[in-house]
């Protein structure tokens, strides 16, 4: 019975993340495209003066205009990650004292309320309002994981997290073709082409409330509900202070100072190659709008080209890597992305980027997966909690800072050099794992 209820669970956790990621996805490749409706409609709003004040460096450096939809883009993404960085954990705090599913209902509210506000954000500001509201709520991702925890036994927790990331999978698949193909549609509406997509967004975060309100039923019980809620907001507060995380802190006294400076290393190459990576990540869609002139329905082919590569691999191969090879492989994947930015910046042709892309869908499923599973591997059962917290929220803290300094470093030097920094800075990782492999390699 337990088992039946624990699979039932894990469906419900699957199909909600999969109606909210189909949602979140759909405004990727349309980020370039939004910020130049804004340039041309915002005439006298947020946007406009935003370009006033950048000017003067503009032209000291002879940035091109078309280069500050990037930097503003940037700064946008960060501050979404820096919002879900600083509000999941004390989220999280919250339902270990209160329950999943309420958190989980008014984490939805809040991400619905982002995207009626987006459907009406005919101003750059409105829009703004609409990213802060999204990135405060999207707890939701956390809360999932807080659930498979809650009803997987530990030795099938890993069935429950495949299926996180199956939903992640397919939503980052389809999801920005779905915003493509409803952006294209749009422009031959009247009024502003982006609100079909941001109402499809709403549609299905509505949906998703009321599946999550009569579908899910409540992971924690009472009875294992923590009693303080200042007590779950301080350890919560440990994962928002970068000094704690990069120190391991929660694990202090509670494992090994050797098995502490082993994590705190592969913390920080963790660290280092998100925020690179999600910095040129970023940028990518910007990259292939204004060097090749990728229109919001080709952004959608290459991010489903990307994710089809990513799926196939990771559910064909990586899911496979046995213990003993996990380390190497997380190496080999550190590797690989060097060379995939280096193609990708330097492109000036479609075989060039498509490979660079391939290699960067090729790493990117790998990296995470196999360093995620080396540090899962620290710390006893009552322990590997706050092990995986820490990891997960300085990947999320790297997440919130690479965005707005690649943006910076792209509208300042331009894309071609940004990427080749970016891509030899990733030596680092890759070197810095390679040498420790014997000290961290899962047995």
């Amino acid at each position: 019975m337990a088992a039946k209820t624990s699979n039932t669970t894990g469906y419900v956790v699957f199909i909600s993340l999969l109606f909210d990621l189909l949602a979140f996805t759909m405004i990727l490749p349309l980020f370039p495209s939004l910020l130049d409706y804004y340039k041309q409609n915002d005439s006298e709003g947020l946007y406009q003066w935003l370009e006033g004040y950048v000017g003067v460096f503009q032209k000291m450096i002879g940035v091109p205009d078309r280069f500050n939809s990037v930097l503003f883009g940037g700064v946008l993404g960060s501050l979404f990650s820096f919002l879900q960085f600083t509000s999941s954990p004390i989220l999280g705090g919250i339902s270990d004292v209160y329950g999943r599913k309420p958190v989980m209902i008014i984490c939805l509210i809040g991400i619905l309320s982002s995207y009626v506000i987006w459907s009406k954000a005919t101003t750059f500001s409105l829009f703004v309002w609409a990213r802060v509201i999204g990135g405060l709520s999207k707890g939701n991702v956390s809360l999932s994981m807080a659930i498979v925890t809650d009803v997987y036994s530990p030795e099938k927790r890993g069935r429950g997290m495949a299926m996180i990331g199956i939903a992640f999978s397919v939503g980052f698949v389809f999801g920005p073709m779905i915003g493509a193909a409803y952006a294209k549609w749009s422009h031959s509406q009247e009024g502003a082409w982006f609100v079909q997509p941001a109402l499809l967004a709403v549609a299905l975060t509505v949906v998703n409330i009321i599946f999550v309100t009569f579908a899910f039923k409540e992971s924690l019980p009472k009875k294992n509900r923590a009693l303080s809620v200042i007590g779950k907001l301080s350890e919560a507060l440990s994962y928002i202070n970068v000094v704690d995380l990069f120190k391991f802190k929660l694990l202090d006294g509670l494992i090994s100072s050797d098995e502490i400076k082993k994590l705190r290393t592969l913390g920080s190459v963790y660290f280092v190659y998100l925020f690179l990576y999600s910095g040129l990540e970023f940028t990518l869609t910007f990259l292939t709008h204004n060097k090749f002139g990728y229109t919001s329905m080709q952004q959608g082919w290459m991010f489903f080209g990307i994710g089809i590569t990513m799926a196939l691999i990771q559910g064909g191969w990586v899911r496979r890597i046995p213990p003993s090879r996990t380390a190497n492989t997380a190496v080999m994947g550190l590797l690989l992305v060097v060379p995939s930015f280096l193609c990708v910046g330097l492109a000036n042709s479609a075989p060039l980027l498509i490979f660079g892309l391939f290699l960067y869908a090729l790493s990117t499923s790998i990296v995470v997966p196999c360093m995620t599973t080396l540090a899962s591997h620290f710390g006893s059962g009552a322990h590997k909690g706050k092990a995986m917290g820490t990891f997960r929220s300085l990947g999320a803290l790297a997440r919130a800072i690479g965005p707005v300094v690649a943006s910076i470093l792209y509208w300042s030097i331009g894309p071609e050099i940004t990427y080749c920094i970016g891509g030899v800075l990733l030596l680092y990782p890759w070197y810095t794992l390679k040498k420790t492999l014997k000290t961290i390699k899962v047995q």
